[in-house]
């Protein structure tokens, strides 16, 4: 039989939330980053941290700038590749041809 306890999830001596005993919060700084699709993304630092240049869009993940007007470019993305074209990278055609005709030895050996 299951109970309902209105403290579930908490711990023993666990105080509100905002108790004083925590010491003071540090001041901050909430900075707008902007993507080249104009989205706006809002990030939260300490006052005294260095405010990186980059940021990542929280919408669709391209960096985020922080002048609105001048937004940094797009990522280009990389095609996706299969193993195969991988391999295909690595090895020339002679190449292949020499590992297939060993794999296949072998495996007429019995091996």
């Amino acid at each position: 039989m299951s109970r309902s306890s209105g403290i579930r999830g908490s711990r023993i001596g666990a105080g509100p939330m905002g108790e004083s005993d925590r010491g003071n919060s540090v001041e901050r700084v909430v900075v707008t980053f902007w993507c080249a699709d104009g989205h706006s993304t809002p990030a939260v630092f300490a006052a005294e941290a260095v405010v990186p240049e980059t940021w990542e869009c929280q919408t669709c993940g391209q960096p985020a700038g922080l002048d609105r007007e001048n937004p940094p470019p797009a990522a280009t993305a990389a095609p996706f590749k299969t193993h195969l074209a991988y391999v295909r990278e690595r090895r020339s055609d002679a190449d292949g041809e020499k590992l297939l005709a060993e794999a296949l030895a072998k495996l007429r050996q019995g091996r």
